[in-house]
């Protein structure tokens, strides 16, 4: 094995020089690896296996290599040998014979050291194109060993799919190199299987495994670095990839200087500080949002009265601007706060929830940064010293509640007042209001009688209302007293008269 090794090893020898960020790393378990392959140093000891009709070459216990590791490299818990090589394992370095999950346990399962030709400090990036070969090599040898598992014959599916026009030079591709492996010896061709699985097993894992090699930071090392080029392990381009098949030593570069290393740090600690997020949980994000949003697009549900982009019926834009909201659009009111403050009309009765509160000043605040950015750029330093003396000034009318931070930047914004000097302060202001005050209004009365339908008039119409009501009451009434009072008088008169 170590001399198929070596053969395959010398033709993409890495370049010590290489500066991918998990060199450092690859490197130390290349010299674990080493010395357990060495076997006059005290390595473990590499042999063949009889089983019960044929014979294992070139194998090693997995108890066998976590009692080297206790041994040599100073380890007494023997939870953490076995977690350092799986570590080496899942990195591909070794990798059991009968299962394609890269783990190593401390029995009799039988590993394999990988081929240093297949090492990930060689920087492979496979494409898809050499996986699609793979796998229609594997369909085409008679093995029950390498039989097709279940993930990898719907992977064979999908990419056969996706490479329908060159799919019969994939097959002529796979064909020659099974011609090409039947010439080997019956040992050897065992042994290059099984690391070929292992390598794909690396990049291609099982279902449920972590995949090594998806790391943004070598992705971003690789655009700053337009020399290093993809490798394809059977020397077929991709359409779609940067089509160099095989390493090619580039030109000598200049050595980097001290800046050069600076900036290279800071640049790969900015990428680490991203926040990255799985794509299924993007796309989950995005489902939600269009089953949220659907039945507010006019282009896919159908709108009241008309759709004014289909005709030139302007009412439904007349009816989103008015003052007086539909029950579909107080709905969207609940959506976020966003939406709230958008709609005219859900501005001005969470505005009018906030009164009630005695909180009015927080959105006040924030309506007037909104303002100060749509300003003439003459008005914008005036304005700005009214807001700070309104809500941010000792003493203020309308005093809101900042932390520290935001008071010290916006007031040291104000020494050269611009549109955004309150950028940060609003944010803050903004995030209070969505945890605290936002939710109270969707639980309050003023929202919920509008969402039902339920709509009352403001206390102060109803105070006219009852008021012009008792003026009428005794406008109409006057009259009739009118009338009794002349009756009462003219019967007095009689009497007088009477009496007299």
């Amino acid at each position: 094995m170590a001399e198929v090794a070596k053969d395959q090893g010398g033709a993409a020898t890495s370049d010590p020089e290489d500066d991918s960020p998990n060199m450092i790393v690859y490197k130390k378990i290349e010299d674990i690896v080493m010395r357990i392959q060495d076997e006059k140093s005290g390595g473990v000891s590499i042999r063949t296996v009889k089983s019960f009709l044929s014979k294992i070459p070139s194998v090693v216990s997995g108890a066998d290599i976590v009692q080297w590791l206790m041994k040599n490299l100073s380890i007494e818990d023997t939870a953490e040998a076995i977690h350092l090589g799986s570590l080496i394992a899942a990195q591909g370095y070794l990798f059991p014979i009968s299962d394609h999950v890269l783990t190593l346990k401390d029995d009799s399962t039988l590993y394999r050291f990988q081929s240093p030709y297949f090492w990930p400090s060689n920087c492979w990036e496979p494409e898809n194109t050499d996986y699609a070969i793979y796998l229609c090599k594997r369909t085409m040898q008679n093995k029950a060993r390498l039989e097709l598992a279940d993930y990898e014959a719907e992977n064979l599916a999908r990419l056969q799919r996706a490479f329908t026009r060159k799919w019969e030079f994939i097959f002529v591709q796979a064909e020659a190199q099974v011609k090409f492996d039947r010439k080997k010896d019956k040992a050897e061709r065992k042994i290059l299987d099984s690391q070929e699985r292992a390598f794909w097993d690396v990049h291609r894992p099982v279902p449920g495994c972590v995949n090594t090699t998806e790391m943004d930071i070598r992705k971003c090392r690789r655009e700053r670095n337009p020399q290093r080029v993809k490798k394809s392990v059977y020397g077929v381009p991709d359409d779609g990839q940067t089509q160099s098949p095989v390493h090619i030593s580039s030109q000598p570069a200049r050595k980097p200087t001290r800046e050069d290393v600076q900036r290279e740090i800071s640049f790969l600690n900015r990428q680490l500080d991203r926040h990255c997020l799985k794509m299924s949980k993007v796309a989950d994000s995005l489902m939600a949002y269009t089953e949220q949003f659907i039945d507010y697009d006019p282009l896919v549900t159908l709108v009241e009265p008309s759709n004014p982009w289909v005709n030139d019926d302007t009412s439904y834009w007349d009816l989103e601007a008015s003052r007086e909201p539909s029950q579909h659009r107080v709905k969207k009111w609940s959506f976020s706060l966003d939406e709230a403050l958008k709609d005219p009309a859900g501005r001005d009765q969470f505005l009018k929830f906030l009164e009630s509160e005695f909180s009015s000043e927080n959105l006040r605040f924030w309506l007037a940064v909104q303002d100060l950015k749509r300003r003439p750029l003459q008005e914008v330093p005036s304005r700005a010293e009214e807001i700070w003396a309104e809500f941010l000034a000792e003493g203020a009318p309308s005093s809101i509640n900042l932390d520290s931070h935001s008071y010290e930047k916006t007031s040291q914004n104000l020494k050269d007042p611009g549109r955004y000097s309150y950028e940060d302060a609003q944010e803050h202001i903004f995030k209070l209001m969505k945890s605290d005050s936002y939710a109270r209004f969707l639980r309050s009365s003023i929202y919920q009688d509008l969402l039902l339908g339920r709509k009352k008039l403001p206390d102060t119409e109803q105070g006219r209302r009852t008021s012009l009501e008792k003026f009428t009451r005794s406008v109409v009434s006057l009259p009739e007293a009118v009338a009794v009072g002349k009756s009462l008088t003219g019967k007095r008169l009689s009497g007088l008269m009477q009496s007299s």
